[in-house]
C-alpha cells in the first residue's frame, strides 16, 4: 500500500549562485512543493507516489530521474507535448531568494482529476495537496478538489498545506478559493500569516480562525512559525515546540521538509508532539543546505542535529 499521494507540478531549477544579470552560474536541479514532500517522505521510510505531467523534454527527463532515484513511484505520471515549467532561485542573502517562474502554458499546468483517478487505487493512507497546485489554474484546481474530496469520502487522512505563493495569486483569490476545501481537510497546515487564507471570513484573530476551522472538521491546525518554531492545534488543546537552531544557508524548501516530518510522525503513529519534533528537525536539515531537498535527512540521520557542531560522526 502506498502511504502518502502527493500531486502537482515539478520543474527543473535552475539555481544561480550570483545575480543572474551579471552571468552567475546555474545549478539545475527539481523543484516543486509536492516532489519536495514526496522527497523527504521517502527519505524517512515512507511509500510515496507523485502524480504530475511533465514534458517530452530532457527537464521532464530530469524530474522523472530524480524523484525515481530518491525512491518515489512515478508510475502514473504522464509525459505531454508541452514544456516542463522551469523556475529561477537567485539568492540575494541567507533568507532572501528572487524567484522567477516560467510555467505558463507547461505541462504540469495541464494536470486534471482525470490523472489522479487510476492512481488512488488502491486508496493510500494519506493524501497530500497545497495550494500551489490549486493556484495554477482550473483543471489542477479541481484535481485538488477530486483527491481531497475522494479521500475525505473514503475516510483516508488528507493534509493541506496553503503554501500561498503571490506571484501565482493574489491573497484574496486564494481565500475565495481555499476555504470551501476546508471541510475535506483532516490536517491544515500554514505559516500564521496563511491562517486566514483558510480560515472562514470574519475571523480575526489566530484564536478564532484556529476554533473556527476546528469547529468547520478540520482534525489539527498545524502553524508554522518560522524561526520561533511551530504549534498544533486540535479539540484538546496545543502543542508548540521551538525551532532547532543551526546555520542557515538557504530558506527555500523549509516548509515541505516541515511538512515531510510532520507526516512521516503522523503515519508513524507518534503523538502530537513528537511528530512536531520531527517535523522541526527536518525543517533545520533543509535551512542548514543549499537547496530544495538535497538535504533531506534519511531516517538513520534525524538525531545528527543532537550531535553539535564540530563533533564527528562516527
Amino acid at each position: 500500500m502506498i502511504d502518502v499521494l502527493t500531486f502537482g507540478e515539478a520543474m527543473a531549477s535552475l539555481r544561480s549562485e550570483g545575480p543572474v544579470a551579471t552571468g552567475g552560474p546555474l545549478r539545475i536541479s527539481l523543484a516543486g512543493a509536492e516532489s519536495n514532500v514526496s522527497i523527504g517522505l521517502a527519505r524517512l521510510g515512507h511509500r510515496v507516489r507523485w502524480v504530475g505531467l511533465t514534458g517530452e523534454d530532457a527537464f521532464g527527463d530530469l524530474v522523472l530521474r530524480t524523484l525515481r532515484a530518491e525512491g518515489v513511484d512515478t508510475g502514473h505520471v504522464r509525459r505531454v507535448g508541452r514544456p516542463t515549467g522551469i523556475v529561477v532561485f537567485e539568492p540575494r542573502t541567507a533568507d532572501l531568494t528572487r524567484v522567477d517562474y516560467h510555467r505558463r502554458g507547461s505541462a504540469g499546468s495541464g494536470l486534471g482529476p482525470g490523472d489522479l483517478e487510476d492512481a488512488l487505487v488502491p486508496l493510500p493512507r494519506a493524501v497530500h495537496a497545497t495550494g500551489v497546485t490549486a493556484a495554477l489554474g482550473p483543471t489542477p484546481l479541481e484535481a485538488v478538489r477530486f483527491a481531497l474530496r475522494t479521500a475525505s469520502a473514503a475516510g483516508v487522512t488528507t493534509c493541506f498545506d496553503v503554501n500561498h505563493r503571490a506571484k501565482l495569486w493574489s491573497r484574496d483569490q486564494a481565500a475565495e478559493t481555499l476555504r470551501p476545501l476546508m471541510r475535506y481537510v483532516d490536517v491544515l497546515v500554514a505559516s500564521d500569516d496563511e491562517l486566514a487564507l483558510a480560515a472562514p471570513s470574519g475571523t480575526m484573530n489566530e484564536a478564532d480562525r484556529v476554533a473556527a476551522l476546528l469547529t468547520g472538521g478540520v482534525r489539527e491546525v498545524v502553524i508554522k512559525r518560522g524561526a520561533d518554531g511551530a504549534e498544533v492545534f486540535d479539540t484538546s488543546g496545543s502543542t508548540a515546540r521551538p525551532a532547532v537552531r543551526v546555520s542557515v544557508r538557504d530558506t527555500v524548501g523549509a516548509g515541505d521538509a516541515f511538512v515531510a516530518g510532520y507526516l512521516s510522525g503522523l503515519l508513524d503513529g507518534e503523538a502530537v508532539g513528537a511528530r512536531l519534533d520531527r517535523a522541526v528537525t527536518t525543517g533545520a536539515f533543509a535551512v542548514a543546505s543549499t537547496g530544495d531537498w538535497e538535504g533531506l535527512p534519511e531516517r538513520g540521520e534525524l538525531d545528527l542535529l543532537r550531535i553539535g557542531p564540530g563533533n564527528a560522526i562516527r
